[in-house]
Formats: C-alpha cells, structure tokens, sequence
C-alpha cells in the first residue's frame, strides 16, 4: 500500500471525527443523553487516533541511524497498537461505566430530538468516511475477503481505519435506537442499555486490533503465497535450492530477507556473486516490498551425506 492512499482514508477519517465529535458533545449539553456523552467520547477517541496514524507515517519515514541501522518503519505498527489501546480505554471502557451508571440512577432526556438529528447527520459523515475506507482499502484487498484483508494485512492504518469506522456507525445506530426507546417508552433505562452495547461493541473491535497490530509490532514473515514467490525467484538459474530462509517485515513496505542457498558445483567466487546478484534483481522485480536481502552461498550437506 502506498502512504498516499492511507493517508487520503485516515484524513477523511480525521476530518468527520471532529466534526461529529463536536456535534455530539453538543447533543450531550442538551440532551442529557449518555448514549450522547459516550458516543461523543468515542468520536474524541477516534480523532486522536488518526493524529496518531498520521505521526507513525512521519516518523517511520526517518533515516536510518547507527542505533536503528534498519530504519523506524515499525513505528507504524507502534502508533497502530497504541490506537487499539487508546480505542479500548477511551471508547469502551468509558462506555461501559457510563452506561451502568445510567442503568443504575436512569435520568430523563430533555430535547431528544436534538440528539436524534446529530445522530443522523453523523451517520451520513460516517458513512462517507467509511466508504473512504472501503474505496482504498479494495485496491490493495485483491482476492482476500474483508477478514483476510484485516487479518493478514501488514499496512496497519486501513483495517484500523476500517474497523473504527465501522464501530462508529453500529456504534451510532446503537445510540440511536436506546434514544428513540428511551423517548418511545419514557423509560431512561435504554439510554443506558444503548451506551452499555457501544462498549461491548468498541471493546470487541479494540481487541481485534490489538491482537493483529501486536503480531505486526512483535515482527511477522512473509505470507505463504510472497514466501513461495521468494524461493521461487532464487531456486532458478544456478542455484540448486534454498538450503533455509527467514523473512521479516520491518515496515509495512519493507521485507527483511535472509537466505542460505545452495549452488551448482565448480562455480567461482566471481559466478557466486554474479549469481547472488541476479537473484537479488529478480526478487526485486517480482516482490517490490524486499528492500533488505542477504544471501549466503553454502554446501548441501545434507544432501552430501546421503550420496
């Protein structure tokens, strides 16, 4: 994925956050509605996190150093995690104890139709920030399903941006329907039941993304399919096979290679280094991604134990 089209999703993301965030604290002023007040959090939470989405592209881009000879490209990753933590504490946490407390002492709404029209209005920014999401996010997606794609994905911004905003517009339905009960019924109790959901909500999609955005951070290799393509690439020409191979991401759009191969006999130390040469190029050529590529030259002794 390229930084622009991440990019182009979080500032959609970042713009319709703060501007519903503002619109839903408003609502909550006059209102009185929990539903409100959490959902106005959650908005605040979700703006935060796409200033924190935008830092980590900066500051991986710096210059490797002597101290980081790799570079910060993982400082995507880190940014990505601290947004899953922030999403859980801010958004579901808060969420949760908001709603039980309203359960627990319910208080009457005052100008509900206040908060069902910033309700509405929020969903339609939602909807177009997510539809963003959705735009880029498919073309890099390919074949993989929505899951995969948020599963296997080693650009951390879009199914972070994806997933947020999906749990913003349940999470405003949700809202929606414990204010429109609450003003059907005259009961404040589903105000409180509605905040209650939108916790359990944020906090189902806040642990997905800690799971996914930890495994990123802590270091994954390449998939099965970008591995078999490596080996592929080297196994050609003079190199008779890949006596064994490690792969790792360092960034989103950086994979780290390493690699013992093993040669057809009586090469010369020049063939070798051509040979190593032309397996890095076709790499390369064929896995954009692969920046950093060492491939060690050594005998199949397993295979000369068994001749």
């Amino acid at each position: 994925m390229s930084a622009g089209g991440g990019t182009k999703a979080i500032l959609a993301a970042l713009v319709a956050n703060a501007g519903i965030a503002v619109a839903k604290f408003g609502g909550f002023l006059f209102t009185g509605s929990s539903s409100m007040l959490a959902e106005s959090v959650h908005s605040l939470a979700d703006t935060s996190n796409q200033g924190l989405l935008l830092l980590g592209q900066k500051t991986s881009q710096r210059k490797a150093s002597e101290e980081h000879p790799f570079g910060y490209g993982r400082d995507r990753y880190f940014y990505s995690f601290v947004v899953a933590l922030m999403l859980f504490t801010l958004g579901s946490v808060f969420a949760l104890y908001e709603g039980i407390h309203k359960i627990e002492h319910p208080e009457p709404l005052e100008s509900a139709w206040v908060a069902v029209l910033i309700l509405v209005i929020a969903i339609g920014l939602e909807t177009y920030s997510f539809r963003t999401a959705i735009k880029e996010s498919r073309a890099i997606k390919g074949e993989l399903t929505w899951w995969q794609f948020i599963r296997q994905s080693k650009t951390p911004e879009l199914p972070v941006v994806l997933l947020e905003d999906l749990g913003a517009l349940v999470g405003l339905v949700l809202a929606l329907g414990g204010v429109g009960l609450t003003v059907l019924t005259g009961n404040a109790i589903f105000d409180g039941i509605g905040t209650v959901c939108i916790g359990v909500l944020l906090g189902v999609i806040a642990v997905v993304l800690i799971v996914e955005t930890k495994s990123l951070l802590i270091g994954e290799g390449a998939s099965r399919d970008v591995l078999d393509e490596i080996v592929g690439q080297l196994e050609s020409e003079r190199v008779e096979r890949v006596i064994h191979i490690r792969t790792q991401y360092l960034g989103p759009d950086e994979l780290l290679i390493a690699a013992k191969i093993c040669f057809t006999e009586s090469l010369s130390v020049a063939e070798v280094a051509a040979e190593i040469d032309g397996a890095e190029k076709r790499i390369r050529a064929n896995v954009p991604a692969a920046r950093l590529i060492y491939l060690e030259p050594d005998l199949d002794r397993g295979r000369m134990t068994t001749a």
